[in-house]
């Protein structure tokens, strides 16, 4: 199975390349109206927890210990994971953040994740 995810920060522009657009965020982005979002789907479940994100706070000294423990959240997120692994079976997928460093994003860890289950499958 070829799997085409992206990564995109959601305040970027919407583009046909991006196939379904999926926001991953528990909070909705500062300042986005829900119009130009453009979203298919926002799955704020999977996001890490309120706890999780707020011990993070995008500090990159945390970022090994935050995907550790963001990892271990998404195991109890099966329902969710399953959404975006049929969406990916469908065509390319889009996974939005607000982050602004996107490499020690939320949506890096779920990509990264996803990678690994349907290799696994």
């Amino acid at each position: 199975m070829s799997r085409q995810v992206h990564i995109k920060r959601v305040y970027e522009p919407a583009s046909p390349d991006d196939g379904a657009r999926v926001l991953v965020d528990r909070i909705w982005p500062r300042g986005l109206r829900k119009e130009s979002a453009l979203l298919d789907l926002w799955l704020k479940d999977i996001a890490p927890s309120t706890e999780l994100r707020k011990w993070y706070g995008h500090k990159p000294e945390r970022w090994p210990e935050f995907k550790r423990r963001y990892e271990e959240e998404l195991a109890h997120h099966q329902a969710e994971l399953e959404k975006l692994i049929g969406l990916t079976r469908k065509g390319p997928v889009t996974l939005l953040y607000a982050a602004h460093d996107g490499e020690r994003s939320n949506a890096e860890v779920l990509n990264r994740y996803l990678t690994q289950r349907t290799k696994a499958s």
